[in-house]
């Protein structure tokens, strides 16, 4: 990858979610306006500044693959490295081929720069089908603006 490797500011650590940061993980993805369920704790990692959880993002496991998801960035603490850290670090977590979804060109510009590529829907596992053919259906209907990306490996 030809950008640099953000690091963590040093009053910042990222660590495994523990059941107490539910709470925060949830106020964190519902200020995103990102959808609240299947949210994990267990499959959560969180980075901690000086007390605070302020970000967050999550690898769920699905049958041969897994996604990148709820990945958020409180508002005060955005531009400074936090999701690209966070988002580098979850795709080296990663043991199973990597999807996400996100919403808006910017946001897929975001993970290109990560080595994902636009998926189309029919070349899915089984296992997103469904999870992603909801978001198909409101981007078909309702022209929402989705992307379904997939983690190219040969990227880095």
């Amino acid at each position: 990858m030809n950008e640099s490797f953000f690091s963590l500011p040093s009053e910042c650590a990222i660590r495994p979610a523990c059941p107490q940061d539910m709470r925060s993980i949830r106020m964190l993805v519902w200020r995103a306006k990102l959808d609240p369920t299947q949210l994990r704790w267990e499959q959560f990692w969180v980075i901690e500044c000086s007390g605070d959880l302020v970000a967050c993002g999550q690898l769920r496991n699905f049958a041969g693959a897994q996604e990148l998801g709820s990945l958020v960035v409180a508002k005060d603490w955005r531009d400074r490295g936090l999701g690209t850290y966070l988002a580098k670090y979850l795709i080296q977590q990663a043991t199973e081929p990597l999807y996400l979804e996100c919403l808006g060109k910017r946001l897929a510009s975001f993970y290109t720069r990560f080595g994902f590529v636009e998926a189309a829907w029919q070349e899915l596992p089984q296992s997103l089908k469904l999870k992603f053919g909801l978001s198909q259906l409101a981007k078909t209907l309702f022209r929402i603006p989705v992307t379904i990306m997939q983690y190219q490996k040969s990227f880095l």
